[in-house]
């Protein structure tokens, strides 16, 4: 993903967006706003297969959810009618994260809510929808980490978050390996 400064946004976003002064307006107050956000110029595939330059924001959100502050990694895709449709939105879990499925978040990661269903380009943008996503996604959060619990009778775990790079291969003879065949890699 290539992220795009909002200054040279404006010299190569695409001349297909219908109203490219308002998308550029958005982008600009959401990156001052939401500094973990950046805007991005990429090639999108939509479901039918076609695929598309459009213009959006990657990043994080940050939310609030029983007492602590999470970062959500999140995509808006600005359609080229964008400001008068809306934005198609997306969950982006890293490789430690799992999405929860339910009525805001489909399997896809893709974002559901009724702000996106009801968007009117008067009263909708860039930055309420941000806002509407912290105040849901602190409600329920649209990711969890992936468990690796000791016991789970898999081949492998992780040991630690101290030791990523570790690797523990269990026997399936429950024997432990001895010392000298171990290998680090």
């Amino acid at each position: 993903m290539t992220v795009t400064p909002v200054r040279d946004l404006r010299r190569i976003l695409p001349r297909t967006y219908n109203h490219r002064r308002e998308v550029l307006s958005e982008i600009a107050t959401v990156v001052s706003r939401h500094q973990h956000l950046q805007p991005v110029l990429e090639r999108f595939v939509f479901n039918d297969g076609t695929a598309r330059t459009l213009a959006g924001l990657t990043g994080t959100i940050k939310v609030f959810y029983e007492g602590k502050h999470y970062n959500i990694p999140v995509s808006l895709w600005l359609k080229e009618s964008y400001p008068r449709t809306a934005p198609i939105c997306y969950v982006k879990p890293t490789w430690e994260m799992l999405i929860v499925t339910g009525r805001h978040v489909d399997s896809s990661g893709e974002i559901l809510m009724p702000y996106l269903d009801e968007w009117r380009h008067t009263q909708c943008d860039l930055h309420s929808l941000i806002q509407v996503m912290k105040a849901v996604f602190s409600e329920v959060p649209p990711l969890r980490m992936r468990l690796y619990p000791e016991d789970s009778g898999s081949a492998y775990y992780k040991r630690s978050v101290e030791e990523i790079s570790h690797v523990t291969l269990d026997r399936e003879d429950d024997l432990p390996f001895s010392e000298h065949n171990e290998t680090v890699c």
